[in-house]
């Protein structure tokens, strides 16, 4: 009986370790949000084309939530929606369309310039997805975009961009 005892004593208290062990090695929610590359912890604003964004979560992924409208000049990058937003930004950030977002119709040429393109998960990573007209988007002073694509229709063949 007390070697009953003695190994339930030795058992619970090998559990209480190794359920310690794993509640310590938890990884905390959440992380750095992203925005152009640069980090920003949870809990912070940037602001972008006219509207303030916070960095908190989806789940446990960083993600940046659109907030109100403001005049306040932007205070981080914006390049446009160019290369694949994976690794650069987190889910949530906006940027102004580029020739990089552009598209085919059919036979004519959808231009990436016209949108403004939001950070969205698909599939494990990221991708650009139209979230509205380029009007929505408010730019700096002194910051010039293009309006038309360097593309044109000619290059759109069935849906295909060439």
């Amino acid at each position: 009986m007390k070697t009953i005892r003695l190994l339930a004593a030795v058992g619970m208290a090998a559990g209480c370790v190794c359920l310690n062990m794993v509640t310590a090695n938890a990884a905390p929610p959440g992380g750095d949000c992203l925005w152009d590359g640069g980090a920003h912890q949870q809990g912070s604003s940037v602001v972008a084309g006219g509207y303030a964004y916070t960095c908190g979560t989806d789940g446990a992924v960083p993600a940046w939530s659109q907030g109100a409208p403001t005049s306040v000049a932007s205070n981080v990058p914006n390049p446009g929606a160019q290369p694949n937003p994976a690794g650069l930004y987190s889910e949530g950030a906006r940027q102004p369309g580029t020739d990089y977002d552009d598209y085919c119709s059919g036979d004519q040429l959808i231009p990436g310039v016209g949108d403004v393109f939001e950070a969205v998960p698909e599939g494990g990573g990221l991708y650009w997805k139209s979230v509205g007209s380029i009007s929505s988007w408010s730019f700096d002073p002194g910051v010039s975009w293009p309006t038309d694509s360097t593309r044109s229709s000619s290059m759109c063949n069935d849906g295909q961009l060439m």
